[in-house]
């Protein structure tokens, strides 16, 4: 597994003509490192990597949904100069929600928000990604779409499979959130300490010819194999 260091000896800059979000002020970063080391607090959550380790190369980190802490406490899990290049994407019409909500989430977290009521086909939420991140940053997604109630792994949207088909150079990196739903349960504002667990699996690809449906399946049960 890479270190901090080697994974800072391996960042490499932009390239040039390349779009990037502008470096964050010293008071954003504070406040990202702060909220970054509550959430691992608060959550209690410990991440392992399963085959696979650290790495500042561009990817999608695919991960089930349980509740609002997921994008914060993923992001949380990634050491900070992977951190630094991931880009969680979350609900606009969530984090929009209040002055302070909405900073977080785009001046600290450097959120991509998706305004799920006004999805069009000239204005697919995948091309926006794809567009957000150049050919340097990474994505914290989830298939799902929306948080599970029970807990079960719900079946995947499409968007993952546009993602690959469309940027087949990306790696895909299954992340399963284990018992962060108890920590902030459903309709719930304030979070309840408790022991969670982050695992990050190997990396997968779109295989040639692969079927929408076959690649969803098994993505699904890429995550699902994390589960202890």
């Amino acid at each position: 597994m890479l270190s901090p260091a080697d994974i800072t000896a391996q960042s490499r800059p932009a390239p040039e003509g390349v779009a990037t979000r502008s470096v964050r002020s010293p008071v954003c970063r504070a406040a990202g490192l702060t909220l970054a080391a509550m959430a691992r607090l608060l959550s209690g959550a410990s991440a392992r990597w399963i085959a696979s380790q650290p790495d500042t190369c561009q990817r999608v980190y695919f991960a089930n949904h349980t509740s609002h802490l997921d994008a914060l406490v993923v992001w949380a899990s990634l050491p900070q100069p992977v951190r630094e290049l991931t880009r969680p994407v979350a609900a606009k019409d969530y984090w929009s929600r209040g002055m302070l909500r909405r900073w977080l989430a785009e001046e600290v977290f450097d959120a991509l928000l998706i305004d799920r009521t006004d999805i069009k086909v000239h204005q697919s939420p995948v091309d926006l990604m794809l567009r957000e991140i150049g050919t340097t940053k990474s994505l914290i997604v989830f298939p799902e779409g929306s948080r599970s109630v029970t807990g079960e792994v719900g079946e995947f949207k499409s968007g993952l499979y546009y993602l690959a088909k469309k940027r087949p150079d990306i790696e895909l990196v299954p992340v399963h959130i284990d018992n962060l739903n108890r920590v902030l349960p459903r309709g719930e504002f304030l979070p309840v300490p408790l022991l969670s667990c982050i695992s990050f699996g190997p990396p997968m690809w779109l295989e040639r010819d692969e079927m929408k449906a076959d690649f969803l399946s098994r993505a699904r049960r890429a995550v699902l194999a994390l589960k202890e």
